[in-house]
């Protein structure tokens, strides 16, 4: 065991069937692979358990959760080379994986190459495959998009720590893509540009009352009430953000204007109300419960009311029944999470009764908006991982820079989508341009 980076190397190339493009340092000392390239750092045998065992990206994450592996270089640049052995130009995110994933395991059944896979297990030590990381999520109770299993998935996401998120998000408190106008831009300026897009799409004006689905930490409501004069109620699932929502409000003195509610959207009752923002809340809805999501939001506007529609997107698949969700994502990040191309979301807000009359893509701003995030999570990294686990901070380093590359490169997308609710005569109570309506 000498020169185990040399043997990982080569057992790579032939599961790929490509040169394997990172360099390797293994728990031996020894180094193999491009001069140059980012390093793979092996820190124990156990990290190539949990690849065998589970091919891909999800035993790539566990390893790198867990610190069995880890980068010594360009974190961006060792995830891009890496993605590239995960997609393939033809094929769409989850087909791209998949096909990662049968070609490591082929390799090892295929008896042409029971050299390979032999000298791939003598590598990997014997035993197991190791325990998941105790940040994934592996237990889920009750049915897909039920209330009590929302709520759970929430928790697991948002209830990580507002110290946490504090340092992460800086003083925004904003978990969503910022606006950024320009070069010299700070993340505060961008989220307090993207705060005002949304309030100045949906019309607000004084005494009006906004309902702000998902409203995480308080920061659009607080924006609405301070620069638009509007009466706001703000719904979270998740107890930690509601508390730290409700200390802002409080400090600000603003507690007879904005209340801020624990509650499922689905049991928002006291409508009407004159505009609704989702920003960053559709993408835990569910398939199956979109057109649910859409007729409530529909039957909680009056007639002339709008909503604004904050939303990741994924790119169309050539056959959508193959659709399945990234396995790291749904157990380590958002459990549940399910993406849509923003054609279908126009389409179930459409036959919810909604006219849609604004589509705006703001993918490049949200490369931007996650790599100042993880440049936050990296200045501040030992007291990100005192606020949680360093396996917390390791996953979300790992997710937000990922999700970057997937922006930047078009594997994704985020879109707002203005809909307003027409009256009986089919009038929008809204001006016919976008400049008019902006203004």
């Amino acid at each position: 065991m000498a020169d185990a980076a040399h043997r990982i190397v080569e057992l790579a190339d032939h599961a790929l069937s490509t040169p394997f493009p990172l360099r390797v340092r293994a728990w031996d000392g020894s180094e193999a692979g491009p001069p140059g390239a980012p390093v793979l750092v092996i820190r124990r045998r156990r990290a190539l358990r949990r690849l065998l065992w589970k091919p891909g990206e999800l035993g790539l994450a566990r390893a790198y959760v867990s610190g069995d592996l880890d980068v010594d270089g360009d974190f961006y640049e060792a995830l891009g080379l890496l993605s590239g052995l995960f997609w393939e130009r033809e094929e769409g995110p989850a087909q791209g994986t998949a096909a990662a994933v049968r070609r490591t395991a082929g390799v090892l059944r295929d008896p042409a190459n029971y050299r390979v896979a032999r000298a791939a297990l003598a590598l990997a030590g014997p035993g197991l495959p190791p325990p998941p990381p105790p940040e994934e999520l592996r237990r889920r109770t009750g049915i897909a998009h039920s209330r009590p299993r929302d709520k759970a998935a929430i928790a697991h996401h948002y209830d990580v720590g507002n110290d946490f998120y504090s340092l992460v998000l800086g003083p925004s408190m904003v978990y969503s893509c910022a606006v950024w106008e320009g070069e010299r831009t700070t993340l505060e300026e961008a989220q307090s540009a993207k705060l005002d897009l949304v309030c100045r799409k949906l019309g607000l004006r004084p005494g009006m009352r906004l309902l702000d689905v998902g409203c995480g930490w308080g920061s659009m409501v607080l924006h609405a009430v301070e620069h638009y004069g509007v009466h706001a109620t703000g719904v979270t699932l998740s107890t930690e953000q509601a508390a730290f929502a409700r200390k802002r409000i409080a400090e600000a003195g603003l507690t007879d204007r904005i209340d801020i509610r624990v509650q499922d959207y689905r049991d928002v009752k006291d409508g009407p109300y004159d505009a609704i923002s989702s920003i960053g809340m559709a993408e835990h809805v569910g398939s199956e419960r979109y057109r649910e999501y859409a007729q409530a939001l529909y039957g909680l506007l009056r007639p002339g009311g709008r909503l604004l529609n904050h939303q990741i997107a994924r790119r169309p698949l050539r056959d959508e029944e193959s659709y399945h969700i990234d396995e790291f994502i749904d157990r380590y990040v958002f459990p549940d999470g399910e993406l849509a191309p923003v054609g279908s979301t126009v389409a179930r807000l459409e036959e919810a009764g909604f006219e849609v009359r604004d589509v705006e893509a703001l993918r490049e701003h949200y490369g931007r908006t996650l790599r100042a995030w993880v440049r936050n999570l990296e200045d501040a990294w030992g007291a990100a991982a005192r606020a949680t686990s360093a396996g917390r901070a390791r996953v979300w380093r790992l997710y937000m820079a990922a999700s970057a590359l997937a922006f930047e490169r078009n594997r994704i997308g985020v879109n707002q989508v203005l809909a307003v609710r027409t009256g009986p005569d089919g009038d929008p109570g809204m001006p016919a341009t976008r400049t008019a309506w902006l203004s």
